[in-house]
């Protein structure tokens, strides 16, 4: 089943993101390459596709896990907690209908 991972940001979060995000990318693509990512990207703090220092307020994942408790282990072992990027990660079931 697809499960979203919405992880929220600390303020002033670029520096601590910056620092672990080869780390973080490292682990998306590795359900990239299982063939179970949907999508994955940041959400900009401000209304640009390059927000530069204003930086982001937190990320959404959507990928195939086996169960929710599978996503939510995979969710709490991204470095952006361990690194204190997220203060807040929430994790559900999505239902994917289009594109079809």
């Amino acid at each position: 089943m697809l499960y979203a991972i919405n992880g929220e940001d600390v303020p002033d979060s670029l520096g601590k993101r910056m620092t672990v995000r080869p780390e973080h990318l490292k682990r998306i693509q590795v359900l990239q390459d299982e063939g179970r990512l949907v999508l994955a990207g940041p959400y900009p703090a401000i209304d640009s596709q390059d927000p530069g220092p204003a930086g982001f307020s937190g990320s959404l994942i959507v990928a195939e896990f086996e169960s929710l408790e599978a996503a939510q282990a995979w969710a709490n072992a991204d470095p952006y907690i361990s690194a204190g990027v997220y203060q807040k990660v929430i994790v559900k079931p999505f239902k994917k209908v289009l594109p079809a």
